[in-house]
């Protein structure tokens, strides 16, 4: 298969590289791109749901929203099971381990909604059983539209196959809390091409999803960001001279990095009410780099374009690596080029001591950063790990030009909103 640039190499905009020389440039541990140390005595959300990836309402601009001063947040919920047999273990006690690894398989969408914008109280579903199309209800978007309370949510149907999709319903506010109605009918927009974006015949363990719909503060129109793989058969993908970057002598062997295609997409809304979408080549790939470049979305400041996205140490190439946490790139228009921030891309990542304490961030407009907490270690040499499943504590980044710096920690859970809208 050809490389990156070859590739797209007649269409209207060529995507950025995330090279091997920029990744290379990723050190852990460094105060100003990571996260604190969570300790190991974190109160947890919920004791019946674990939860992870969390989706603030916000608008159409990415301003995070709360409606008649309730804040509204979507998380991927499952329920937790201390007293499934299958879920105990030889001595007949809970392994919550097992239960969280397992989580992904019965992912569905759930709300909270807060007066503090924390202390989170649980609404429940956001979709009544058997509405989504597919087994599994992965993460989006919830947009506020208007003032009449109407969202559109657009979210990820998995299994069978992956495909982004949005359902609209309204919320509803009383003074003792939010509820939501509608989310009744879910519309399908659209599935990888097997041109642009791998399918899942082309890679068993590709990926396709995270709709962040967005209005370009600079030609108004509506565009979503996704997460894909550039499309190939698994293993044909070519690391070439632009995908390695300028490297120093003997760094040049990319060893089996061709496995590695994650790609930042892009879609344009062909109307105004988000129902018809033609996909364009990715914004941002990271062939040879790293295979998943998950929940991306923008930062817009200072005429600038703030391209985030996350990722794992796992899914880093031969030869390269990085913490789990939040990259990000920056350009001076939508369509590039992007460059990494830090020299390196990586924004805020997990401390060595504690490599997997938290996930899914997601950088928004006022510089706070909310995650989850994936696991703590809490015995001597990280033997023992208490599992989060629960709302991280808030972050605080500073964005300088090509620059980001750690400047705050705030309470768990700490997604204040940036505008208030009042129903009528």
């Amino acid at each position: 298969m050809k490389s990156t640039t070859e590739k797209f190499g007649n269409t209207p905009h060529l995507p950025s590289l995330w090279t091997r020389a920029d990744a290379l440039k990723v050190h852990a541990d460094d105060p100003t791109t990571t996260q604190p140390l969570v300790s190991a005595d974190f109160p947890v959300l919920s004791d019946k749901v674990f939860i992870w990836d969390t989706m603030p309402l916000r608008d159409i601009d990415g301003n995070i929203t709360s409606v008649d001063g309730w804040s509204v947040i979507f998380t991927l919920t499952a329920d937790r099971h201390p007293n499934d047999p299958q879920y105990l273990d030889e001595n007949g006690n809970y392994d919550i381990t097992r239960d969280w690894t397992d989580r992904h398989g019965r992912a569905k969408m759930y709300y909270w909604y807060s007066r503090t914008g924390k202390d989170w109280k649980l609404g429940g579903r956001v979709m009544a059983e058997g509405v989504s199309p597919t087994v599994r209800e992965w993460a989006g978007t919830p947009i506020l539209l208007n003032e009449q309370g109407e969202v559109d949510l657009y979210y990820t149907a998995v299994t069978p196959g992956a495909t982004i999709v949005k359902v609209r319903g309204r919320v509803v506010t009383t003074e003792h809390g939010v509820s939501l109605v509608g989310f009744e009918k879910v519309k399908p927009l659209f599935e990888a091409d097997g041109k642009m974006y791998q399918t899942e015949a082309q890679n068993a363990f590709w990926g396709f999803r995270d709709p962040w719909p967005f209005r370009d503060p600079k030609d108004g129109k509506l565009y979503m960001l996704f997460e894909g793989n550039v499309a190939g058969e698994r293993g044909s993908h070519k690391v070439g001279k632009a995908e390695i970057g300028d490297v120093p002598p003997g760094y040049e062997d990319v060893g089996n990095s061709r496995f590695q295609t994650a790609c930042v997409g892009i879609a344009v809304a062909r109307d105004e009410d988000g129902d018809d979408w033609e996909m364009l080549p990715p914004l941002l790939t990271a062939v040879g780099v790293n295979d998943q470049t998950e929940r991306p979305h923008f930062v817009f400041q200072d005429g600038k374009y703030y391209l985030f996205t996350i990722s794992h140490t796992f899914t880093y190439g031969d030869g390269v690596t990085g913490p789990d946490g939040v990259y990000g790139f920056v350009a001076d228009s939508l369509f590039g080029p992007y460059v990494p921030l830090n020299g390196s891309g990586l924004v805020l990542g997990n401390p060595s001591s504690q490599p997997f304490q938290t996930y899914s961030h997601c950088v928004m407009p006022n510089g706070l950063v909310t995650s989850f907490i994936d696991s703590v270690p809490t015995g001597e040499g990280g033997t023992q790990v208490r599992i989060g499943g629960t709302e991280a504590p808030t972050v605080g980044i500073k964005i300088k030009g090509q620059q980001t710096f750690v400047v705050a920690e705030y309470d768990y859970g700490y997604i204040p909103p940036m505008v208030d809208v009042t129903l009528k």
